[in-house]
């Protein structure tokens, strides 16, 4: 890295990290005004609340890393053009690209960083949140995972029913364990009954405590056998593929979950309609179409903060803001589509990034061939 390149990178890492701290901190001071009523009707204690702000850490990250981008840019290559920074390395014989390769390569970093937020973080974040206030407030820890009560869970694969009296996503017991199995025109020929059933997922087996199993004749009567019985004793069963998770799977938020339980429940459900797997896919393809807002930031903020006279600073400013709302906006709106089936939802989450990635290669042509934006003016005609 050069001398040049060191000093644009110092240049926008200062203001990049005072705006990135900012956002941080103007979230966290709204929240807690929005919360401090709960937070004192609940008598939550400090290590209560501590633990509710750092489980949104991840998403505020996310939320707030292209803005940052965007603003540090601004500011910083504005503050360059001004003082004639940018036009002495362009005299020098440095292109704009070349001179913007530093901030670009930031770009592509934090675009990693937020992929791998996104990757689980995040997701699990935004699902914790909607639960943790209801933990304060009863007293628990913020970021407990809830049970799920009197669960109902139909594997089409393998023509097995579940029903869980209780359990927690992300735990393997599950309480109150009735699996009905079926052939496939619907003729049950077995039932297992037990107070509990563990997962072990080194052996990829399920051990059944203190229950019953009961058969089935062709005609639909049971085979009752006292060797089928063991209220105090275990039976371990080897040919279920389900998995805790995949029995959970069903209730949960497709916008809380990970890209690997992502694919994992797509890959289960294959044969669910396409309606109700479409907010699965759409929040799956976004979990790799979000972080590179943090790239299309850079691309848009980039050719607008350099100007070259004073007038020009204040449109530059208002086109990028006015890009990032509608980056922002549209975001949500193309994602809704995409879950609706408006779209499709792989490439739903796409559109803003390729539509506003393409603006951003523009800007950056016009500015590095030195021609003028351009204008889009109005005139009114009697």
């Amino acid at each position: 890295m050069s001398l040049l390149d060191r000093y644009v990178l110092r240049s926008f890492l200062e203001p990049f990290l005072m705006c990135f701290a900012g956002f941080i901190a103007i979230w966290f001071i709204i929240d807690i005004q929005d919360n401090f009523n709960d937070f004192m009707e609940a008598h939550a204690t400090f290590k209560q609340i501590s633990g509710y702000y750092i489980t949104q850490v991840p998403q505020t990250i996310m939320m707030s890393l292209p803005v940052g981008l965007m603003l540090a840019l601004l500011f910083s290559l504005s503050r360059m053009s001004r003082t004639n920074e940018i036009i002495s390395q362009l005299t020098a014989g440095r292109s704009v690209v070349r001179v913007l390769v530093p901030l670009f390569a930031v770009g592509v970093l934090m675009t990693g960083f937020c992929l791998w937020l996104n990757w689980d973080r995040a997701p699990h974040a935004e699902g914790i949140k909607k639960n943790a206030m209801n933990q304060i407030k009863r007293g628990k820890k913020a970021g407990t995972v809830e049970p799920i009560l009197a669960h109902l869970f139909r594997d089409r694969q393998n023509n097995r029913t579940w029903f869980v009296r209780k359990l927690r996503p992300g735990e393997n017991r599950l309480d109150g364990v009735h699996v009905t199995q079926q052939d496939p025109t619907g003729r049950i020929l077995k039932k297992w009954y037990a107070s509990s059933a563990t997962y072990d997922p080194v052996k990829k087996e399920w051990k059944i405590e203190k229950g019953m199993i009961v058969n089935f004749t062709p005609e639909g009567d049971m085979i009752d056998s006292e060797a089928d019985r063991f209220p105090s004793g275990f039976r371990i069963i080897k040919d279920w593929t389900e998995t805790p998770w995949r029995v959970a799977s069903s209730e949960l938020n497709p916008a809380s979950l990970s890209v690997p339980e992502l694919q994992e429940y797509m890959k289960f459900n294959s044969d669910f309609p396409p309606v109700q797997l479409a907010p699965y896919e759409a929040n799956l393809a976004d979990r790799y179409a979000l972080p590179f807002q943090c790239i299309i930031a850079v691309l848009l903020a980039a050719p607008l903060g350099i100007v070259f006279n004073r007038r020009g600073v204040v449109g530059g400013v208002a086109a990028a803001i006015t890009l990032l709302v509608a980056m922002l906006m549209s975001h949500s709106f193309f994602l809704m589509l995409g879950k609706s089936m408006r779209l499709s939802p792989y490439f739903s989450p796409w559109i803003p990034n390729i539509a506003l990635g393409i603006v951003g290669f523009l800007l950056l042509w016009y500015r590095s061939t030195n021609r003028d934006f351009p204008k889009f003016t109005f005139s009114l005609r009697r």
